[in-house]
């Protein structure tokens, strides 16, 4: 188990005894852990646990999806700048990767 593993199971048992605490079964926490899936996440819910001291499942499974919303949103938003910057080197530099002024070439 390398790092990332061993952080990820970390703040997923976190999570689940937190939740536990709270009084929900831990099969309900680690559904919520299983659908946050990254650490980043399951640190973000446990933020929320703490301060907005939720009163239901559902606001819980609400906060989770809109913290599943936020993460993916971010994905994008980096795949469309890395994207962006590929197509503005492509057009920078052509599809030789040369940086020659063709017009000097006439």
């Amino acid at each position: 188990m390398d790092l990332h593993d061993a952080q990820k199971t970390k703040y997923c048992s976190l999570l689940i005894a937190k939740l536990h605490k709270m009084g929900y079964p831990p099969e309900f926490g680690a559904a919520i852990a299983s659908g946050l899936g990254t650490e980043k996440s399951m640190s973000r819910m446990l933020g929320y646990l703490s301060q907005a001291h939720p009163g239901s499942a559902e606001e819980i499974a609400d906060e989770m999806l809109a913290i599943c919303d936020d993460r993916d949103r971010w994905i994008g938003k980096k795949k469309a700048e890395y994207y962006n910057a590929k197509y503005n080197e492509l057009l920078w530099h052509g599809l030789d990767g040369n940086n020659d002024d063709r017009s000097s070439q006439r």
